[in-house]
């Protein structure tokens, strides 16, 4: 057309064919930017987990926790093999059989309630049947015979908590109107316990189902506090190697990575730098024992306080063995040292009131410095069809009874009954620790570990199997805690145990002398331990302690988990 221009064919498709092929290079260029920057974000974070590894454990301290991974792995392949694994599971089996015999009822004359019966019991039959069960064959818990597990206040204070049960049969505090005098004891406790711990103006805190629920509630709080706060996506959490293993659980449950720190010997405390090593972006707790459940050693939860507050980190300090202990040690006229909110790096505190509070089982505590620290552990819908949902922990529905028979517990027992209480529980276990260290017939064989200052004593043998000795104590009527890494067994100090130490101690004597003969008859006879019956507890630490893969030991565990619900 006249006045107007067009090019060739031929270069107009040169022309697109080229700007094609530029933008196809643009395009391939972002590509190759784009991988370039994923491959060196994918570096850093690699880079950034490495460097921090390095810090925390060491050159050493890596290839070590490699090996041992590596060793853990190579065993469980080995366990699996058709041949092993079918000797393994055999052998399993034959186990948990003979546990089931023991803790299963059999025999013509037992009962088996499966299915609701037709017409209801009489209540002289259900009175009858409750008496019956309370009479089974049992460990004498009554006659002090059990360490830890029963920390039983007194037949009159039973008698009250067993009134406030009756009167608050119903209640339950997921509404506080209905049953306001729950919602004020409930307040009460917290405040109670708040004050024994010396907590600041501002401080506040929950009750609990038990010292699991405390813990978890308190790693829970430090994970979302730190989510919220600081952005952290991957939340890790430092702890003693000997701290309850409820901190495990939380890790487990709320995907939190744990760190093990070593507690070794003589002092059996965490080491200090090592915490320090391991501190990174991702943490979000340190934690402490006051005292620890497996040793009865208080950490030393000075330095943790002042190495917490100089990272701005929380630190939880565990309390719930200590309970209404370790506060009053000092008024009851024994040495102690610093682990509460004295302490201004410690955040937060579990303390049990079912352990030495003496208030019914399924009562704890978990205290915080401030409300900054409660507010993350509280569950909120805002938008539910059911209405807008609030708790303050992991239950909904909650017993009130219990609550108002912790309550009773507390305010029947007050100050006075407690320091009583703690010098008698202390004082017993301070006798126990005498006579291990001091008398020759166990001080030859038997090693305190650590310095106690609660309630819980615990010793060693380097000479003889202490799971010899506990097998010997249980077949005596003791129940004693078996302990591995290092072997060894502890007593919780308890109420009753006060009345039955004397004989407690005359029992080990005797008991160590029975193992003490019958090892130096295997050397004189050249059979060494090979060969010999074990008991219960020896052969089941014997073989949790020499496997590298723990599978087998998580098998039998499960079993007997399994067991508790067979009928």
């Amino acid at each position: 057309m006249p006045g107007s221009s067009r090019l060739p064919v031929s270069l107009r498709e040169t022309f697109i064919a080229r700007k094609s092929s530029a933008r196809g290079q643009i395009v391939a260029l972002n590509v190759d930017v784009l991988r370039n920057i994923v491959f060196v974000l994918f570096l850093l974070r690699w880079t950034r987990k490495l460097f921090y590894q390095l810090k925390g454990r060491g050159i050493t301290g890596s290839i070590f926790d490699v090996y041992t991974s590596v060793r853990r792995t190579l065993y469980g392949v080995f366990l699996r093999l058709p041949g092993v694994r079918t000797k393994v599971q055999t052998q399993v089996a034959e186990s948990l059989l003979k546990l089931e015999r023991k803790l299963v009822p059999t025999g013509p004359g037992v009962e088996r309630i499966i299915t609701l019966p037709a017409e209801g019991w009489s209540e002289e039959q259900v009175r009858k049947a409750l008496n019956d069960l309370e009479a089974m064959e049992h460990t004498r818990w009554e006659d002090g015979r059990v360490s830890g597990a029963v920390y039983h206040g007194g037949g009159e204070l039973i008698k009250l908590q067993t009134e406030a049960f009756g009167k608050f049969t119903v209640s339950n505090p997921i509404h506080p109107d209905v049953f306001p005098g729950v919602r004020k004891m409930e307040a009460e406790i917290v405040a109670m316990v708040l004050s024994l711990f010396n907590a600041p103006e501002g401080a506040a805190g929950v009750t609990t189902s038990g010292g699991t629920e405390s813990i978890l509630m308190a790693c829970l709080s430090a994970r979302q506090k730190a989510f919220h706060e600081r952005g952290v996506t991957e939340p890790e959490m430092i702890l003693p190697e000997t701290a309850h293993t409820a901190f495990r659980k939380a890790g487990e449950y709320f995907k939190i990575k744990v760190h093990l720190v070593a507690c070794k010997a003589p002092q059996y405390k965490v080491h200090l730098p090592s915490v320090s090593r391991l501190i990174n972006p991702n943490t979000v707790l340190l934690v402490g024992s006051a005292p620890n459940f497996p040793h009865g050693i208080i950490d030393d939860i000075s330095g943790l306080s002042r190495l917490a507050h100089k990272k701005k980190l929380p630190l939880h300090v565990d309390c719930c063995l200590g309970s209404f202990i370790i506060p009053l040690l000092a008024k009851a006229g024994f040495e102690g040292e610093p682990f509460d909110f004295k302490l201004k790096g410690v955040t937060s505190i579990s303390c049990d009131t079912h352990k030495y509070g003496f208030a019914p089982k399924g009562n704890s505590t978990v205290l915080y410095r401030s409300d900054d620290f409660r507010k993350y552990q509280y569950f909120i819908s805002p938008d539910w069809s059911g209405g807008v949902y609030a708790s303050p922990s992991i239950a909904g529905s909650r017993p009130g009874a219990l609550i108002a028979g912790c309550w009773a517990s507390l305010v029947r027992q007050g100050e006075s009954g407690y320091i009583d209480a703690c010098h008698k529980i202390v004082g017993t276990m301070k006798k126990i620790e005498g006579a291990i260290r001091e008398k020759p017939e166990l001080s030859s064989d038997l090693k305190i570990i650590g310095r106690p200052l609660v309630s819980v004593v615990a010793f060693l043998s380097t000479t003889l199997d202490i799971y010899d000795i506990a097998d010997g104590m249980s077949e005596k009527g003791w129940h004693l805690n078996a302990l591995q890494s290092p072997a060894a067994i502890h007593i919780a100090v308890t109420l009753p145990i006060v009345a039955a130490a004397d004989k407690l101690i005359a029992d080990l004597v005797e008991v160590t002398e029975e193992v003490r003969e019958r090892e130096r008859k295997r050397i004189a006879e050249g059979k060494g331990a090979k060969g010999a019956v074990k008991g219960d507890t020896a052969a089941l630490y014997g073989v949790a302690g020499s496997l590298p893969n723990k599978s087998v030991v998580v098998d039998l565990a499960k079993g007997f988990l399994d067991t508790l619900y067979k009928v």
